[in-house]
């Protein structure tokens, strides 16, 4: 989101005014008036950001770009900056606001896998190799494999990391079903899209998961750019992202060195 438009944050100015209003005068009545008035706001408000986005209520039931992470990304900032058209989001907050793509809440955690923590030191030694976070390269086994090293997609795909034969061979992995091998190969090619995307996470995993052309063939470049256009990837892809930033935020707490 590069900037919004000084005249929809004039008209979002107007309804948070007349919003106000409402509740003050619902409470000098005697009558609490919080539920009408913010449900009449919501949905005003709702409607002008999904017209800044270029789309219509019925689109977002659909997967388009969430109110919630419209309205997180805009936390912390003045009047002055929104007016201006100078609003972007924050690392932190477009994380969170990918965390969140599609649902009103962050999911509840993945139930626990038994061996899940069976990798630990092969994940470790390819982070330090690659310099991909630890917690991502584990998220991204438990999202594509659940930890089991024999899977295979119906495409083909194969092993913790899900590799296919291709990539896998241009990655130097000569058994996708070795867990050591598909590790490395898994976090190289990760670093590979981190690079490529620079060092955004949220895009890189759209690439890992859909793949980096068609990902650029749609003119997302980085974070901002996925939330704007986040609809225009396939379902499969949308909810890759999000639950496989939610697996990286609980496994942090595993490698708690880096």
């Amino acid at each position: 989101m590069n900037g919004i438009d000084p005249r929809l944050m004039k008209e979002i100015l107007k309804l948070e005014m007349l919003n106000k209003s409402a509740l003050v005068s619902g409470a000098n009545g005697g009558s609490a008036g919080t539920g009408a008035a913010d449900g009449e706001f919501g949905s005003m408000l709702n409607a002008l950001l999904l017209e800044q986005a270029g789309l219509t209520s019925g689109t977002e039931a659909a997967g388009s770009l969430p109110l919630q992470a419209l309205q997180t990304g805009w936390s912390g900032l003045s009047g002055e900056d929104l007016a201006a058209g100078t609003a972007p989001m924050s690392p932190a907050v477009l994380n969170q606001a990918l965390r969140s793509y599609g649902s009103a809440s962050s999911p509840a955690a993945a139930p626990v896998s038994k061996g899940e923590g069976a990798y630990d030191a092969y994940i470790a030694q390819a982070s330090s190799r690659t310099g991909v976070d630890p917690a991502l390269i584990k998220a991204v086994i438990r999202q594509e494999s659940s930890f089991n090293t024999t899977v295979v997609s119906k495409a083909g795909a194969k092993g913790l990391m899900q590799l296919m034969d291709g990539t896998a061979k241009g990655l130097g992995v000569t058994n996708p079903f070795d867990p050591q091998q598909s590790i490395e190969g898994g976090a190289q090619y990760l670093s590979y899209q981190l690079k490529r995307f620079d060092g955004n996470v949220g895009t890189a995993l759209a690439a890992y998961n859909a793949g980096p052309n068609r990902v650029s063939r749609l003119g997302i470049k980085n974070d901002n750019d996925l939330l704007e256009k986040m609809h225009l990837l396939p379902t499969e892809t949308q909810q890759y992202v999000k639950k496989v930033m939610n697996h990286m935020q609980r496994y942090e707490r595993d490698f708690p060195q880096v």
